[in-house]
């Protein structure tokens, strides 16, 4: 299996689902601009999606993916059967559980999120609607998480891939369609959430059958394969739900705020997410299953070589994006966002978070990867510990911050938070003596440094020639935006080349056939 080609094809339909998702937010931008119908759909979406991120995609699958693995390697296809059966069903069970109390106590849960909205009826009722209408996505996106882990164990990378991009045609496709058949028309994306989800779900039914990894589901709490979850489950939902309960906290910080600021800090953490998905999830996707496999097969030297490779790769592409990113975050708003009812106002908003958020960029990525690590080894504690640190010392600074950074400060501790989790992660890898910081890697790092100041000079040197952003077609604005990015990324690759960084070295080395 080239792992190269699978990160190609996995980064490939995430910058597709990227595309998408930014068409997306373009549309509900040019529609709805930043306004109450706006926060209360982010913040009804937002709920479910916590969960989800907790729950499936996040803690569950960190803790299934490893035991499943070994459950292939060591057992027998009944033991595999039973296991995914018992599991499927424990998920179909419980969900279905949350789904029904978070829509019978909606009203209170929009209270927890959003405080501020107490002070407009109109606003928590609105949002308390979209709830009750989205809620059951959480069902069909865990199912379609637990499928997506199965495939992804199964080295079918880009059949998951795909998955959100369906979620992304749906929402456009009912916005752009539907919306006038809604009142408020707001409802339209409250829908298009939930037959997204049922999409996603089905659609992969297909080649988990072909396969033949596709079983009815079961109920069966002594399974020993589900109580192995379970165990690990503990942990890892402490790990993954400090970053979502700091983001709750951020969403009560900013119902408080100006009126917007949600929606703000909402289209800005839908740019930085792009390339923390484009290059950390997928890297730490491909890599935590070559991490569970040569984990499993007790090579330590290999995955000691493997860990080293994808910190460096992670490096080489995270650096120069974050540079790029805080120099051209106000082009990005202004073309991906600005149009409708979207004013120079809300970007100049928008643009200030953006700006603080590509600081922690880089230690975002590099956490994925460090987090990968520890999952695939099986020892969940450590990340858990160290991300309820985070989570208290990022509540800590959010008061400050916000008093003179306003939404941005929310951002702001975001990144600074990111750099912590990323250097107390480090330190327990070199602890176990697993990472090493040689004095090889400090030439690297000078390396990369210089190659990325560099390209910020000549991406200053050219920004100066062009013409206001606000001027010309969206394909005009489009493409100077473009041929920007990809002259830069060449200029980055010609100083890499010699400072002697060859990044396709790197990328042979890292996704050797395993």
């Amino acid at each position: 299996m080239n792992l190269l080609r699978s990160l190609m094809s996995v980064s490939f339909m995430t910058l597709i689902s990227r595309i998408l998702g930014f068409s997306r937010d373009l549309l509900i931008a040019h529609i709805f601009g930043a306004s109450m119908f706006t926060d209360s759909f982010f913040i009804a979406f937002k709920i479910p999606n916590l969960l989800r991120r907790i729950f499936s995609e996040g803690a569950f699958s960190q803790s299934f993916i490893p035991i499943l693995i070994d459950y292939k390697n060591n057992k027998n296809k009944k033991y595999v059967q039973e296991f995914i059966s018992s599991t499927s069903g424990f998920i179909i069970l419980i969900i279905s559980i949350i789904t029904i109390l978070g829509i019978i106590f909606s009203y209170y849960l929009i209270l927890i999120s959003a405080p501020g909205f107490f002070k407009s009826l109109e606003k928590i009722q609105l949002s308390c609607s979209l709830l009750k209408i989205i809620f059951p996505y959480i069902l069909f996106i865990s199912l379609s998480s637990l499928y997506s882990s199965i495939l992804n164990s199964c080295n079918y990378f880009f059949i998951p891939s795909l998955s959100p991009s369906i979620l992304n045609i749906s929402i456009i496709f009912f916005t752009f369609f539907f919306n006038s058949y809604f009142e408020p028309s707001i409802f339209a994306l409250g829908w298009s959430v939930i037959l997204g989800g049922v999409l996603q779900l089905c659609y992969q039914l297909p080649y988990l059958y072909k396969i033949k990894m596709l079983f009815l589901p079961s109920i069966n709490f002594n399974n020993i394969g589900l109580l192995k979850i379970l165990k690990k489950m503990g942990p890892s939902v402490i790990c993954f739900s400090a970053n979502q309960v700091s983001l709750i906290f951020n969403t009560i910080f900013t119902s408080l705020l100006h009126s917007g600021s949600i929606s703000w800090m909402y289209y800005a953490d839908r740019l930085i997410e792009f390339p923390i998905s484009m290059i950390g999830v997928s890297l730490s996707t491909i890599l935590f299953t070559s991490f569970s496999k040569i984990y499993s097969n007790r090579k330590k030297i290999e995955y000691k070589l493997l860990l080293n490779s994808g910190l460096h790769f992670a490096l080489i592409l995270s650096v120069p994006t974050s540079v790029m990113l805080f120099m051209l975050s106000k082009p990005l708003v202004i073309i991906l966002f600005q149009y409708g009812k979207f004013t120079n106002f809300d970007v100049l908003m928008t643009k200030k978070a953006l700006e603080l958020y590509s600081f922690g960029l880089v230690s975002s990525i590099l956490v994925k990867i460090l987090i990968s690590s520890f999952y695939a080894s099986q020892e969940v504690n450590i990340p858990a510990r160290i991300s309820i640190f985070t989570l208290f010392l990022t509540q800590l600074m959010n008061p400050f911050l916000i008093f003179y950074f306003q939404h941005a400060g929310l951002a702001l501790s975001f990144s600074i938070a990111s750099w912590i989790n990323f250097f107390l992660l480090y330190w327990k890898l070199h602890k176990q003596k697993i990472v090493y910081f040689k004095f090889s890697d400090i030439i690297f790092i000078i390396r990369l440094l210089i190659s990325t100041l560099v390209m910020l000079f000549f991406l200053i040197f050219i920004l100066y020639f062009i013409p206001s952003w606000n001027i010309g077609s969206f394909f005009d604005k489009i493409t100077r935006l473009f041929t920007i990015f990809l002259f830069s990324g060449i200029v980055y690759l010609i100083s890499l080349y010699f400072l002697k960084i060859n990044l396709l070295n790197y990328a042979n080395r890292l996704f050797k056939k395993k």
